[in-house]
């Protein structure tokens, strides 16, 4: 007879959790940063008010974000006027967006990353998908597996409303799941739309108009899992732990709230002094078992909430310059695209370690980490281990 115990050994892997491939994509409109003020104004109905208008303008300004992609054009505003005032109910406008458009951007990327890999979509044994914009039953995990093809007998999991952080918490569960079930290949997608957060301007609630100048729209997806397949399955980081923590004295910092209206988010208070602050304690917790403690020696995959967050992390941890490049890159090209950010970090460090013919996925270096940050004040850490470049 074979025990329980040895049934449950042989059912784990062997090695870590690796991400395998990666995909990325964005709704075809770009919006240029510069000049999305006097559009956002106009399609609002709101250029009288010159005022307001002038601090979006400075918010844009000060952004660091060259452009955004987002999938409602004024076209489509035009059909639903509502969504283009401050808090006139709209919800059912909104769901009937984001609950067909989010699994359909999530299909693009996850495309994108199954090409990659290289191996039959039949192979794929669990999708984790996770999303801020809009709530369904069945959920986007359901209408991706039909919009993908994968076998009705893929374990899904899905996750709503959880914020920016969750671009690590899908990691973490990919990882748990890859290596407590052997042979496991883990599809793991985020995809935003703010369709469920665009409004009007208001004067009395600046922070949603900070919303309106730092998110975009995008998805990534990673296939995750252990054990790769020698010259078949070509791993591009390795997972090698996770944590999750709640910052102190942070209730009420960020909050999202579900209303007529659609999401309203609120960003209460010193967001880039709390994370600086406490961000440390979490580096010290994840490196601590491997005698890391310089922090330039990592490499860097942080969210990009939003410039004044990297500014001060960076001051506060002495960083180099350089350590962010990546996370200012993305910031950059595409905003705040919430839970997908992380992941477009991750393809964008690979991709230029390899342009600049250095020696790992890690830009060259051997460990790094990668944090979520979000509601409540959630930070997700995930200790990554980067893989030799062939």
């Amino acid at each position: 007879m074979v025990s329980v115990h040895e049934i449950c050994k042989a059912q784990r892997a062997e090695g870590p959790a690796t991400v395998m491939a990666i995909g990325t994509a964005n709704p075809p409109n770009c919006f240029d940063q510069s000049t999305y003020p006097d559009y956002y104004f106009r399609v609002t109905n709101s250029e009288h008010k010159t005022e307001l208008k002038k601090k979006f303008k400075r918010m844009c300004d000060n952004s660091m974000i060259k452009k955004r992609y987002l999938y409602l054009t004024e076209e489509i505003l035009k059909e639903n006027p509502t969504m283009c005032e401050y808090m006139a109910p709209s919800l059912d406008a909104r769901q009937d967006i984001v609950v067909v458009e989010v699994p359909k951007l999530g299909k693009e990327a996850a495309t994108k990353a199954i090409k990659e890999w290289g191996q039959p979509k039949s192979k794929i044994t669990h999708l984790v998908f996770c999303t801020t914009s809009g709530v369904d039953m069945p959920g986007a995990d359901y209408q991706l597996t039909k919009l993908l093809g994968l076998r009705p007998s893929v374990k899904r999991f899905m996750i709503y409303q959880q914020g920016c952080f969750a671009g690590g918490t899908v990691l973490r569960l990919a990882k748990d799941l890859a290596e407590n079930n052997k042979g496991a290949r883990v599809l793991v997608v985020c995809s935003e739309i703010t369709a469920v957060t665009f409004r009007g301007p208001s004067d009395i609630h600046l922070d949603s108009l900070v919303g309106q100048a730092l998110f975009g729209d995008g998805a990534a997806a990673v296939i995750v899992g252990s054990d790769p397949i020698p010259e078949v399955e070509k791993p591009i980081f390795e997972l090698v732990s996770t944590g999750q923590t709640i910052l102190p004295d942070s209730d009420g910092a960020i909050d999202g709230h579900l209303r007529e209206f659609g999401l309203m988010l609120h960003l209460l208070k010193d967001i880039p002094g709390l994370v600086s602050k406490n961000i440390e304690n979490s580096l010290v917790e994840a490196f601590q078992p491997f005698g890391i403690s310089d922090w330039n020696s990592l490499f860097w995959i942080l969210h990009p909430g939003g410039p004044a967050i990297l500014d001060q992390v960076e001051l506060k941890l002495g960083l180099n310059k350089e350590k962010l490049r990546a996370t200012r890159q993305v910031l950059s090209e595409y905003g705040n695209m919430s839970t997908v950010c992380v992941l477009f970090i991750l393809d964008e460090m690979r991709k230029k370690s390899v342009e600049n013919g250095l020696k790992t996925t890690g830009e060259g270096l051997e460990w790094g980490v990668l944090f979520g940050l979000g509601p409540g004040l959630t930070v997700e850490t995930v200790v990554l281990h980067s893989v030799t470049v062939a």
